[in-house]
C-alpha cells in the first residue's frame, strides 16, 4: 500500500549539496546516484547520458535525475548550472549518504542509503528532462534553495525543506496523471472542435480545459491520437470543407469561414496541402466525400 510506503519513507527533504556552478568547457564521469540530483541550465549547452540514454539540455531547462540512475555530465560549451543534490523522504542515515563519486557503479554496499524514486512514492513516470508548468517559479525556488542550503539557522534549514517541497510539488502537478488516465479526460476533444471548427482555438485553451500544461497536453494528446492537437483540427476543418464543398451550393469564402480558416486564401492552400486539389477542383470533379 502506498500509505504504508509513505510511512516508512515520510517526505523530509534534505539538501546535500548545492551550488552555482559556473564552468568552462567540462565532464563528469559515469557514476550512479543515491539520492537526487537536479539541475537548471542557466546558461551554455550541456549533454547527460542517463541510463544508456543522451540528453541534450540548453539555456533555460532542467534536468532531474533520480536515485538508482547511471549518469555522466558534461558540459558542451561554459554554462551555469545551478544544482542541488537532495533526499526527498526521511533516512535516519541521511548524514552517513553522500553525491557518489566517478566510478561508484556498484551501489550493493550503500542500499540502505538509497532513495525511493517518485516511482516509488507516488506512482508517477517522470521524465529527466522536466517541463514544469511554471519553469520561472521552479528556477526562482531553485536558486533560493542553494542561497540558503548551507546555512545552519534551524529556521532557514526549515524554510529550505519548505522551498524543496515546493519544487517537487510543481513538478508533481505536472506530471501527476499517468497518460491513460489524462487520455480518458480527452472524451471531449471530438466534440468540442466540431462545434467549434469556426473559432480560434488556442493550444493554451485546450490545455486549460484539460486542467494540464500546455507541454503535458501536446504530450498525452499525441500518445492518443498520434498527431498534435493542430494537426487534428486541420484534419477535421479539412473533412468538413469536403462535406460541404461536395454537399451544398455554399461559396468557397462561406465555407472558409465556416471551417474556421483565416480567409479564402489559407483555406485554398491548407486543402490542397492536405487533399492534392484545391477546393474548386474537389467541386467540380464531383469526387463523392468520405470522411476520414
Amino acid at each position: 500500500m502506498l500509505s504504508d510506503f509513505l510511512k516508512q519513507h515520510p517526505i523530509v527533504p534534505f539538501v546535500r549539496q548545492s551550488d552555482f556552478a559556473v564552468r568552462k568547457p567540462w565532464s563528469y564521469p559515469e557514476r550512479r546516484l543515491l539520492d537526487y540530483l537536479l539541475v537548471y541550465i542557466q546558461e551554455g549547452t550541456c549533454c547527460f547520458h542517463v541510463d544508456h540514454k543522451k540528453y541534450t539540455f540548453n539555456a533555460g531547462q532542467f534536468c532531474l535525475v533520480q536515485p538508482g540512475s547511471l549518469l555522466s555530465l558534461e558540459g558542451l560549451t561554459n554554462t551555469v548550472t545551478p544544482y542541488i543534490h537532495f533526499d526527498l523522504s526521511f533516512n535516519p542515515e541521511r548524514e552517513h549518504s553522500f553525491p557518489t563519486r566517478p566510478g561508484q557503479i556498484d551501489l550493493s554496499a550503500y542500499l540502505h542509503l538509497l532513495q525511493p524514486t517518485i516511482k516509488d512514492l507516488y506512482g508517477v513516470e517522470m521524465p529527466v528532462q522536466v517541463e514544469p508548468s511554471k519553469p520561472l517559479k521552479l528556477k526562482e525556488t531553485l536558486l533560493q534553495v542553494i542561497e540558503q542550503a548551507e546555512k545552519q539557522d534551524p529556521l532557514i534549514q526549515l524554510k529550505t525543506q519548505h522551498l524543496v517541497t515546493e519544487i517537487i510539488l510543481s513538478l508533481l502537478e505536472t506530471y501527476y496523471q499517468e497518460p491513460y488516465t489524462a487520455s480518458q479526460s480527452f472524451n471531449w476533444i471530438t466534440s468540442y472542435f466540431s462545434h467549434h471548427l469556426s473559432d480560434p482555438i488556442s493550444l493554451a485553451d485546450m490545455a486549460a480545459r484539460a486542467n494540464l500544461s500546455i507541454s503535458r497536453f501536446s504530450m498525452v494528446f499525441k500518445q492518443r491520437y498520434g498527431i498534435s492537437p493542430h494537426q487534428y483540427l486541420m484534419n477535421m476543418r479539412v473533412n468538413h470543407a469536403k462535406e460541404l464543398l461536395t454537399h451544398t451550393d455554399l461559396s468557397q469564402e462561406s465555407i472558409a469561414s465556416y471551417c474556421g480558416f483565416a480567409d479564402l486564401h489559407h483555406f485554398s492552400k491548407t486543402f490542397k496541402k492536405r487533399t492534392g486539389l484545391t477546393p474548386g477542383e474537389l467541386k467540380k470533379s464531383k469526387i463523392p466525400f468520405i470522411r476520414a
